[in-house]
């Protein structure tokens, strides 16, 4: 029987987060599984003709109160945890998954699609509901719709593992990043360690009882100020070596889930008849296959790698002359050598921007830069409900007045939160056949980072790295927040993984460009903006090390591809010391032999798919982003005329229509992948 005092079985915009406690899962779930499987059966069952409506319409409708329920249940999980509400999810996902797999297995359902598809109406749907039907016939193909019924029980066998191992995965390293803590004693450990960073630790250790200490953690903003300013090499070493061996711990040990990850990721992919994992995900994906992609990656790092070369040899010399090691470079080193050597070369430290990014100002700033591009506007919203204290919500309304939707904004890091930063779309609105609004048609999503807080003596002053970050979030905010598609399915960020991030990359040009950054970079205690020798400072050192950071996600891309295309555990042996080595061919330094990076490595492994054989989108949407930002830059950074071009052309538009089509309507071209390389000064003949 249907408990309607339960928040989770009703879509609900806002959702009321406070009255969502870890009991109302397991019976939302059970109950929204069984509505499901009754509307699955009542779709097969239909007696008259087949129409939209009642076949592809209704299966578009089937699950929307099931993804909704758990996708606020898989946010909670991820921002307040609590041992009940992740023993309560755990304990959904299994039955979730199977009957997320039976649906393509569904040979009742397979049949009625194709019935549908060979009517008369199907062919006269729209290009959005044509695509649906595509994009759903092919969908089924690929999860197993064709197979017999032993393969068909395997494969649903198959994806319950992999989503609660991949479960188990996530939440290991949110444990094991929990778990860590350095105290130190001895304030003269700290030379180098800006002020900002020393409150902040001595925050940390007050709020733990341990007054008179400083506290470090493998919270992205405590790790990274140690890892980059701090003199104790012990102490950077010892950083570094727990960040990259987390969730290797004998309670929440991740390195026989990655092995045995990939080993059902190689079954599923055989089962469906594709070579490997990386086919199977990337076919319907702008690159279509794992060895477009990897010629892709190979292709770009046989550009960069003389650069590479040239820079390492180049920060190993400045730091023997400048007497700052007398051996090899280690990886604890990089981070820190290099920012020695870009305040030599370019009398430039990140550290001197902080005053002048007060969260409260970016976010303003941010907003502003969208109402000049986009013509929207964006206003807090009081007395919405939230998951903590600490969360924000705001309004997005259009010119006419008319409102988009809602969207959170989390922001700092917190215990039994995980670590990055990412957005999520709650809820997507769709649109009628003339793009007309109503009530249903509003979204809701979220933005979480895990950004510089503030401290007992200052308020959260970001970095410029994390001033993009947000920038970057808020980019994929506004391709959910400002899509207008009829198909819920094809709306917003459904779109292809490697086109996904070109408006969330795009949005990072405008924190380099003087016009933007005047709006929000402002001294935190004087109002003033960023003087002009310290912008001229911060563009020339823009570049610095630009090889090294292409050559590291390229990296990253690389051993992606290579652990889903063809690692083989009988050829290749222990996954962990075989990624180490294909790491180690990207590595500007040698690498440690407990080196463990893909047991952190959440956007590989902490979920069913995720980013796995698809981290090389990174770079590919890096080349789209690079190659767009040109017509804005031609055009004025703040053209309206082109923010609207890009906002009808791409960030509207979802997946109605194929990616490529989309951006060479945006640039009246294919891309040209020269732009990425001419921006980060690593095209051929630069200096």
């Amino acid at each position: 029987m249907s408990n309607p005092d339960n928040p989770l079985l009703a879509i609900q915009l806002p959702i009321p987060f406070r009255e969502i406690k870890a009991e109302h899962v397991e019976p939302a779930i059970t109950q929204l599984l069984a509505d499901a499987r009754a509307d699955m059966q009542a779709i097969i069952d239909v007696a008259g003709p087949r129409t939209y409506d009642n076949t592809l319409g209704a299966l578009e409708r089937m699950t929307e109160r099931l993804w909704y329920a758990m996708t606020i249940v898989g946010h909670l999980e991820s921002v307040v945890t609590s041992p009940e509400l992740r023993a309560a999810y755990n304990a959904v996902q299994a039955p979730v998954s199977e009957f997320a797999s039976s649906i393509t297995l569904s040979a009742g359902l397979y049949d009625a699609l194709k019935r549908f598809a060979a009517t008369e109406e199907a062919g006269a749907l729209s290009s959005a509901k044509r695509r649906l039907l595509e994009k759903t016939l092919d969908d089924f193909r690929r999860h197993g719709a064709e197979l017999d019924e032993q393969g068909k029980r395997r494969l649903a066998a198959l994806n319950v593992e992999l989503a609660e191992i991949t479960t188990q995965f996530s939440q290991n390293v949110v444990d094991s990043t929990d778990a860590f803590e350095l105290l130190i004693e001895d304030e003269a450990r700290l030379a180098g360690l800006p002020d900002s960073a020393r409150q902040a630790a001595r925050d940390s250790a007050e709020a733990k009882g341990h007054a008179g200490a400083w506290r470090f953690t493998l919270h992205w903003p405590s790790y990274v100020a140690v890892i980059t300013y701090l003199d104790d090499r012990a102490l950077r070493e010892q950083l570094w070596r727990a960040y990259n061996t987390r969730a290797t711990e004998a309670e929440r040990d991740n390195r026989p889930l990655v092995a045995k990850i990939l080993e059902l990721r190689r079954e599923r992919a055989t089962l469906l008849g594709f070579a490997n994992f990386a086919d199977l995900v990337l076919e319907d994906r702008m690159a279509k296959s794992g060895a477009a992609a990897r010629d892709f990656v190979d292709g770009l790092r046989a550009r960069v790698t003389p650069f590479f070369v040239r820079e390492n040899g180049e920060l190993a010399a400045f730091a023997r002359a400048q007497g700052l090691l007398d051996g090899p470079l280690a990886p604890w080193d990089l981070g820190y050598m290099a920012e020695k050597q870009r305040r030599a070369l370019y009398d430039f430290d990140d550290e001197a921007l902080r005053p002048y990014f007060p969260v409260e100002g970016v976010l303003k700033g941010m907003f502003e830069v969208v109402t000049r591009l986009y013509g929207i506007t964006v206003e807090e919203a009081a007395g919405v409900e939230t998951w903590h204290p600490d969360v924000r919500t705001y309004a997005i309304k259009d010119e006419d007045g008319a409102e988009l939707g809602l969207f959170y904004a989390d922001l700092h890091p917190r215990e039994g939160k995980r670590g990055g930063a990412w957005m999520n779309g709650l809820i997507s609105g769709v649109v009628g056949p003339s793009g007309e609004r109503d009530e249903d048609s509003r979204h809701l999503g979220l933005i979480c980072a895990n950004a510089t807080p503030a401290t007992s003596d200052r308020p959260a002053l970001l970095t410029h790295r994390e001033v993009e970050t947000l920038f970057h979030e808020f980019g994929h905010l506004m391709h959910h927040m400002l899509s207008q598609v009829e198909v819920r399915s094809l709306a917003g960020t459904n779109v292809a993984w490697d086109f996904v991030e070109l408006p969330s990359q795009i949005m990072e040009n405008w924190c380099w460009e003087r016009e933007a950054l005047d709006l929000f970079a402002r001294h935190h205690e004087t109002g003033a903006p960023i003087p002009d020798e310290l912008f001229a400072r911060m563009q020339r050192a823009r570049n610095h090390r630009a090889a090294y950071r292409a050559i590291r996600q390229l990296g990253f891309a690389s051993l992606d591809l290579a652990l889903h295309t063809d690692y083989e555990p009988a050829r290749d042996g222990d996954v962990i010391r075989h990624a180490r080595a294909l790491a180690q061919d990207f590595s500007a330094t040698p690498l440690p032999d407990d080196y463990a990076m893909i047991t952190g490595f959440g956007h590989l492994f902490a979920s069913s798919v995720g980013y796995a054989a698809g981290y090389y989108s990174y770079k590919w949407a890096e080349v789209l982003d690079a190659d767009a930002f040109t017509r804005f830059k031609q055009a004025g950074v703040f053209s309206r005329a082109v923010g609207e071009e890009f906002r009808r052309a791409i960030l509207e538009r979802g997946d109605s229509e194929d990616p490529a089509v989309l951006f060479e309507r945006f640039m009246g071209r294919e891309p040209d992948p020269e732009a990425l390389l001419r921006r980060d000064g690593l095209a051929a003949g630069a200096a």
